[in-house]
Formats: C-alpha cells, sequence, structure tokens
C-alpha cells in the first residue's frame, strides 16, 4: 500500500510539472507573439491623423502624443525616423533616391514641411458606387475641409464619373452644327434647331466649356435617379509640400509596411506643373 501511495505521489508530482512546464512555454510562446504585434503595431500608420502626427515628428513610436511644450516635438532625428516607415515599399516607382531627395528637402526645412489638417493644398479623393439609371456606376468625389463655425466639415469640391464623359464628346477637328452669326437678327429663334437633336446640343456650347459633373449628379440625386451604395476606395493627395506631390492611401498586409502609406510621389519643377497634376487629379478636360 505505501509503495503503491509513492507511486501516484509520484504521478501526480510528474503531471504537475510537465502542466508547470507547458505553460511557462506557452506563456513565453505568447510573450514573443505579443511583442511581434506590438511591434507592427507600432509601426503601421492606423489613422490619417497618425499619419499626420508622425510626418511632423508629434507622436512617439507608441502613439503618445508630443505637444509645442515637449522637448520631442517635431525632433528632425525623430521625423528622419518616421520617413523611413511612411512610404510603401510596393511600389517601384518610388525609388530609394526619390524617397532620399524628399526626405532630405523635407528635413532641410523643417519649420515649412509641415503636414496641416485643415490647412489648404490636401483633399480626399472618394470612389463610390452608386446605382445610375438601374445600374451600378463608380463616380469619384473629390472631397475638402471647409470651415464651419468654430470648426471643420468634409464637403464635396468637385466629382468626376466616368459614365457621364460620352455625353459631352465634341469632335472639333471639324465643322459641326452652329448658330450663323446674324442669329440676333432673328431674335435666335433658330435656337431651335440647337435643342432640336439631343446627341448633338453640345456642340453649341463655348469651345473651352468644361462639364461640372457635380452639378449634374447633384441634380440627378435631387430627382432621385441616383441612389448611393457604398464606398469602394479612398486616397489622399498631398501638395502641401512645396515642390511635391505625392498621394497617400491604405493597405491592409502582412508585415510592417501597412497602414496608410505613401504610395505615390512626384517632384514638381514648378508652380505651372503642380497645376497640371491638380487638372489630372480631378479629370479637366481643359
Amino acid at each position: 500500500m505505501k509503495t503503491l501511495a509513492q507511486n501516484i505521489i509520484k504521478w501526480v508530482l510528474f503531471f504537475l510539472l510537465v502542466l508547470v512546464i507547458f505553460f511557462a512555454v506557452s506563456a513565453n510562446a505568447q510573450i514573443i507573439n505579443d511583442d511581434g504585434e506590438e511591434d507592427k503595431l507600432y509601426a503601421e500608420s492606423k489613422q490619417v491623423n497618425q499619419f499626420f502626427r508622425r510626418f511632423n515628428g508629434e507622436e512617439d513610436e507608441k502613439g503618445n502624443r508630443y505637444y509645442p511644450i515637449d522637448k520631442e516635438y517635431r525632433n528632425v532625428k525623430l521625423r528622419k525616423k518616421y520617413m523611413g516607415i511612411l512610404f510603401d515599399e510596393s511600389n517601384p516607382g518610388i525609388t530609394r533616391a526619390l524617397k532620399k531627395e524628399f526626405t532630405e528637402d523635407v528635413l532641410s526645412k523643417p519649420e515649412q514641411s509641415i503636414l496641416d489638417f485643415h490647412g489648404s493644398d490636401w483633399f480626399a479623393e472618394v470612389n463610390a458606387i452608386f446605382q445610375m439609371s438601374g445600374a451600378d456606376k463608380t463616380i469619384t468625389l473629390y472631397m475638402q475641409l471647409e470651415k464651419n463655425h468654430l470648426g471643420y466639415k468634409w464637403v464635396i469640391h468637385k466629382a468626376h464619373a466616368d459614365a457621364l464623359d460620352p455625353y459631352f464628346v465634341r469632335d472639333t477637328t471639324k465643322i459641326g452644327r452652329f448658330l450663323h452669326p446674324m442669329s440676333h437678327e432673328l431674335d435666335f429663334m433658330n435656337l431651335r434647331k440647337a435643342f432640336a437633336n439631343s446627341d448633338s446640343v453640345y456642340q453649341f456650347a463655348v469651345r473651352d466649356f468644361n462639364p461640372d459633373h457635380l452639378s449634374i449628379l447633384l441634380y440627378e440625386a435631387k430627382k432621385g435617379n441616383l441612389k448611393f451604395k457604398s464606398v469602394e476606395s479612398v486616397r489622399f493627395q498631398f501638395f502641401q509640400i512645396k515642390g511635391w506631390y505625392f498621394e497617400l492611401s491604405n493597405f491592409n498586409r502582412a508585415g510592417y509596411n501597412t497602414g496608410w502609406l505613401i504610395s505615390n510621389l512626384v517632384k514638381l519643377k514648378a508652380d505651372t506643373e503642380k497645376e497640371i497634376m491638380k487638372r489630372y487629379l480631378y479629370h479637366a478636360t481643359n
């Protein structure tokens, strides 16, 4: 009986030892995993506002805010550290030399290279799905911040819909329909022919007419012919850094190079190039 009791005690102690080792290993593995996930969490710009703060050097690696009274607030060394993780590494168009030039330009004049959330020269580009004429259409809405009493609000600044482009195509290589220069002597009664054919009415508009898609979309929405369904994608366009344009996009993928990252970067040699780039983004035709 004594031997049996001793064997039982030995087995119980052995079993407890196995449990202790198992939980110790599991806890260690969990700590390693948590640390890895924590590092990834710290490396990721999870919100657009956080991207602003990191670009400007206004928070530490754990997301704690810095304020003007803090020694590290907008510290150049801190900003240089963040600049190394704020680019989409999968885009071959953003070369190492281009990133280096951009970073050096930003850090060489730190006070003039601060992103201003409430400032101008940046906007959101929202690709949204609408139902129009019984079919789903992708429409791009350009959003910008507008001062509203003591605060700010997002408003639709411009819009573009590929579905509307065919309505405004005009062949300028040949003479089309037109109103005779003496039409005023007829009290412009010949305007009748201008509106008789819906396919050619666009030809009677001024040559540099640029269709305002936003007005059309708001009209169609008011009439009940346009229904919002969902947002397909969001990105932000920045012109706040003098001599540069960059695009900000959100990446949800494995690894550390994720979150809100600079997905496109272009050096602008003159203000004229800045306006050309804006017109390109807005789909302006003239």
